[in-house]
């Protein structure tokens, strides 16, 4: 082993810890967010009528028709507003709506 060949070592152990940061980050922030995003589309790719749905500002509203890139969602009796599908947030299931309604009623 030569003093050239300890320098190469000395100069890889000082970028370990460097090289680690990034492989954490990309495990820790990258891929759970490039997932999250893979879901949100594929849940908006799935929207149909009927839908309740939560909006990004987090008015709740049910789904009456479902266009190319935009969704009309009632928010009141007779108030339908016109939302790009990407600012629906959550898809709940109709039935736990109506369970969670049923809970709410019951408390009061």
């Amino acid at each position: 082993m030569t003093a050239s060949d300890g320098g190469l070592m000395a100069m890889l152990i000082q970028f370990a810890p460097i090289i680690l940061i990034f492989v954490m980050g990309y495990f820790l922030l990258i891929r759970p967010q490039v997932k999250q995003a893979k879901a949100h589309r594929e849940m908006v790719a799935g929207l149909k009528r009927n839908d309740s749905v939560v909006l990004s500002n987090g008015m709740i509203g049910k789904v009456t028709r479902v266009e190319n890139d935009e969704a009309m969602v009632e928010i009141a009796q007779g108030v339908n507003v016109r939302v790009v599908k990407a600012m629906i947030s959550q898809v709940r299931d109709r039935a736990g709506v109506a369970a969670n309604d049923t809970k709410t009623l019951a408390k009061s």
